[in-house]
């Protein structure tokens, strides 16, 4: 991508990593911020007419990109058609930097897009190398450990320049996100044409079967993948102490949806961030059933947030952060979607705006409580 040189945006709220400038001045010289300060600019700016300036948001966890390669049951878009469609929505909902999380297993009479991980992964190559993305793409590999075929599937994706994060999961019904066997009946009922119980029956023996067999060499050898290959480590939908305590000893970096405040406090007593979803802010509560982020929020724990499957989720869930919580300013709940995200896996030259850092920038305007990406600059150009 090319940088625009020496840009100046003015008249703007600046987000800061620990304050914010009410008004404002950003300069930017390739495709990095130059020099920021307070007031007017000190020569001829754009104008932000009083918007907010803040980071790019930076997105862990995001399965969206299935949703446009797979639109309907059985139907299959074309990938890197899928992959610029889903890159554009991103961008319009001021996500510079996305890591898309890809299902790294296959499993018969589930779903049609398990098993697609590879597929994907060349696309993005595919779309990246031909500078059709407004996005920084990096790759999330979601790993079910049950599945016996997922270590031979991540070490075919695992040597990837853009992998940034592995996560262990463990679907296997009654427990963790279904401890209540019900609801992940109810999921699969609402999934496209939806499934019969006679055939739920046959994928949860299955399931059962799997998760005896291969969960506990599976955990282990991805584990020792994704150290071997220096790749941060993600758990998932950690709910018992059981589950901290495998955390910790496997050393994740980031603990994505825990579905308990049991589990949330071990987490964060261990260092270790805790990561919810934005949709769960917006909407009040786990569509699951599970705890709300807000109350993890309340009580100091919640570390990031990730838009998982609404990409517009996760500016409208940081804005509204410092009014369900009133510990929260608005530079610590712009953190949640920026800095903290960067640095849980290495990306050290943006998430704030700082003098060096990437100019990768989003300025948003509010109206009725709601936020419209009006620009993005990603390294200093525009892309949105």
């Amino acid at each position: 991508m090319t940088a625009k040189q020496d840009t100046i945006i003015g008249n703007a709220r600046l987000v800061l990593a620990d304050r914010v400038i009410e008004q404002g001045w950003v300069a930017i010289t390739d495709g990095k911020i130059a020099e920021f300060g307070e007031g007017r600019a000190p020569e001829a700016a754009e104008d932000a007419g009083g918007d907010l300036l803040m980071p790019g948001l930076i997105e862990l966890h995001t399965d969206h990109l299935e949703m446009h390669y797979v639109p309907r049951p059985k139907v299959f878009w074309n990938p890197v058609a899928a992959v610029i469609s889903y890159d554009g929505q991103l961008a319009t909902s001021g996500i510079t930097t996305v890591l898309d999380s890809l299902r790294v297993w296959r499993e018969d009479g589930a779903e049609d897009v398990d098993g697609r991980a590879g597929v994907l992964a060349a696309a993005i190559s595919a779309a990246r190398e031909e500078n059709l993305l407004r996005a920084d793409h990096f790759l999330h590999l979601r790993c079910e450990v049950p599945m016996p075929d997922v270590v031979a599937e991540a070490k075919e994706l695992i040597d990837r320049p853009d992998v940034r994060l592995m996560s262990l999961m463990d679907h296997t019904p009654g427990q963790r996100q279904f401890r209540d066997e019900v609801k992940l009946r109810d999921y699969y009922r609402g999934k496209g044409g939806g499934m019969t119980d006679a055939q739920l029956d046959v994928l949860f023996a299955r399931r059962f079967a799997y998760q005896k067999e291969y969960a506990g060499p599976n955990m282990r050898a991805i584990v020792a993948l994704a150290h071997e290959y220096k790749i941060p480590l993600a758990s998932h939908d950690d709910t018992t102490e059981e589950n901290v305590v495998d955390a910790i000893n496997d050393k994740v970096a980031v603990a994505e949806f825990p579905t308990t405040m049991e589990a949330a406090r071990g987490l964060h007593a261990a260092g270790i961030d805790i990561l919810m979803g934005a949709p769960n802010v917006v909407r009040g509560g786990s569509h699951s059933g599970n705890i709300a982020a807000v109350d993890l929020a309340n009580e100091g724990m919640l570390d990031i947030l990730s838009s998982d499957y609404i990409p517009s989720s996760l500016l409208m869930a940081a804005l509204q952060l410092p009014r369900h919580v009133p510990a929260i300013d608005l530079a610590s709940a712009v953190r949640t979607v920026t800095k903290t995200p960067a640095e849980a896996v290495g990306l050290s030259d943006r998430g704030e705006i700082a003098v060096g850092r990437r100019a990768d920038l989003i300025r948003v305007h509010v109206a009725r409580d709601l936020p419209v990406v009006r620009s993005v600059w990603r390294e200093g150009a525009r892309v949105a």
